[in-house]
């Protein structure tokens, strides 16, 4: 990743940094719990989760390993780094938050007994690499755990669509972009762990409901997330018509009690050194 991606990735987690998942929706939080039962971290062992935000993943992993051991969160963004801090010391958790580029961490080798990233690895310019590079901060041993999006709702693609005319290449989900990206099968999210050196390669997969209590509700919700960024491309003059028609499309998109949402697919990938 280059300075200015880097720059640019934290400015937008920047902005997000003081709403980010805190908007009442059941997205993050959920993925991550699932994420940390799955590494099954134990009493004592050392912990970090990479790229923390808000702490969805980190605050689970604190508490599984207890007080006295390590547990280390790395983030790009500074106010997400601070923010979390604070919401650790106000839980009363014992997690050291610290800037870090989840691509080139800058920490010890064979330093960590477990590794979680949720949501992460799909934002970054190498996931080979950046894998090879959390594998040297692994004891002998020592699980990596990730978390990415496996497929959604059919309908909720049209409102997906509503922003694609407006985005640049960089900016396009990796999972939209067929057999090219590893991020489209199970086998292929493992094939980056297992080229990267990690044995004993597994995925578990769960759905996830999505749901919001009305179209401003998933409108506030967008920019409280990454998806920010996508309201940040469209020009100022068309920023309501955009909205007018992501609603239109967001109507169609009710369960069988009305609620506006989706269903989402989510893939956790582990491994060990």
């Amino acid at each position: 990743m280059s300075k200015d991606q880097r720059q640019q990735v934290a400015a937008l987690f920047d902005r997000a940094a003081v709403t980010y998942d805190d908007v009442g929706v059941e997205l993050f939080q959920p993925i991550a719990r699932r994420l940390v039962a799955e590494l099954d971290p134990l009493p004592g062992e050392r912990a970090l989760d990479i790229g923390c935000g808000r702490g969805a993943a980190l605050f689970p992993l604190a508490r599984a390993v207890g007080p006295d051991a390590t547990v280390v969160g790395i983030d790009l963004a500074l106010s997400m780094v601070s923010t979390t801090a604070a919401d650790a010391s106000r839980l009363g958790l014992t997690c050291d938050v610290r800037l870090g580029d989840a691509q080139h961490p800058d920490l010890d080798p064979a330093s960590f007994d477990v590794i979680a990233s949720s949501l992460v690895l799909f934002f970054l310019p190498d996931p080979g690499a950046a894998l090879e590079a959390w594998r040297a901060l692994l004891v002998d041993g020592g699980r990596v755990g990730i978390s990415t999006f496996g497929d959604h709702s059919a309908s909720w693609k049209a409102v997906d669509a509503v922003f694609t005319p407006f985005l640049p290449p960089q900016m396009a989900d990796p999972r939209t972009q067929g057999e090219a990206s590893p991020f489209a099968t199970d086998a292929g999210v493992e094939q980056l762990l297992s080229h990267a050196g990690f044995g004993d390669v597994r995925t578990t997969t769960m759905t996830l409901p999505v749901r919001f209590d009305d179209e401003d509700h998933w409108y506030r919700w967008t920019w409280s997330t990454g998806q920010r960024r996508m309201w940040e491309s469209i020009p100022a003059e068309q920023h309501a018509a955009t909205r007018a028609a992501a609603y239109e499309q967001l109507d169609r998109c009710r369960d069988g009690d009305g609620r506006i949402g989706f269903d989402q697919d989510v893939r956790f990938t582990l491994g060990r050194r």
